[in-house]
């Protein structure tokens, strides 16, 4: 049987709240005691709540299970990306429960889908700068579905602070970082800044209408076309 299935069978047996001797579990799966003990070091480090010890017994305390799922490379590569933003910008709790979910994950894993040396994300994905604009986000795309003006506390790329009041217009994601394209009552003109450099967003009371060179399509129309 593979470690993966095992690793399920154990779950599914013991989330039936009962405490089950490791000799009963190893007969069970027709494995060795020494192998019902490794597994349970598996399981109960990467976050399973299993309460026991060797000798007595084991058995899985409350927790929210879900049924099995078949997930492709490309579905499991963006399952860990999502983890490794919640990792990187977070709270504490949330931090520690993406990674404690990798970590179940990859106990699971079939052979040949093992995780890369450097973890699935957290060492590998340069989310850090992304991750600290996160919170702006909702702020920005409902200001964007309401035409509504901002009042930004911005740093440009060499520190640098202004206080801005935008027309915000889109937001776009560009594989490392997310930019909010708005006008510029500052600069009175378009500009595009990186989310993560905003310190402070505040809605303002005032909503604003499309205005001959200031809408999102005479900021496109400015753009080179692509080759």
């Amino acid at each position: 049987m593979p470690r993966s299935d095992r690793l399920f069978d154990l779950i599914t047996i013991l989330r039936d709240g009962r405490l089950h001797r490791a000799q009963d579990l190893a007969d069970r799966l027709d494995v060795s005691l020494r192998t019902i003990y490794r597994d349970m070091d598996t399981l109960i480090a990467s976050g399973v709540p299993i309460a026991g010890e060797r000798g007595l017994g084991f058995m899985a305390t409350a927790a929210i299970t879900l049924p099995p799922l078949n997930l492709t490379l490309a579905e499991l590569e963006a399952l860990h990306l999502g983890m490794a933003v919640v990792a990187e910008a977070a709270d504490d709790e949330l931090r520690q429960a993406a990674r404690s979910l990798a970590a179940k994950i990859e106990a699971v894993l079939p052979e040949g889908r093992t995780a890369p040396a450097a973890g699935w994300g957290f060492a590998v994905y340069p989310f850090a700068e992304a991750a600290r604009g996160f919170q702006h986000m909702p702020g920005l795309r409902s200001a964007i579905r309401a035409r509504q003006k901002l009042r930004i506390s911005y740093r440009n790329a060499a520190g640098e602070p202004s206080e801005r009041t935008i027309r915000p217009l889109q937001i776009e994601y560009w594989g490392r970082v997310w930019t909010a394209t708005a006008w510029c009552e500052l600069r009175n003109d378009f500009r595009v800044f990186r989310v993560d450099r905003i310190d402070r967003l505040q809605a303002l009371p005032q909503l604003f209408i499309d205005e001959p060179g200031k809408s999102l399509a005479d900021f496109t129309a400015r753009q080179p076309p692509v080759p």
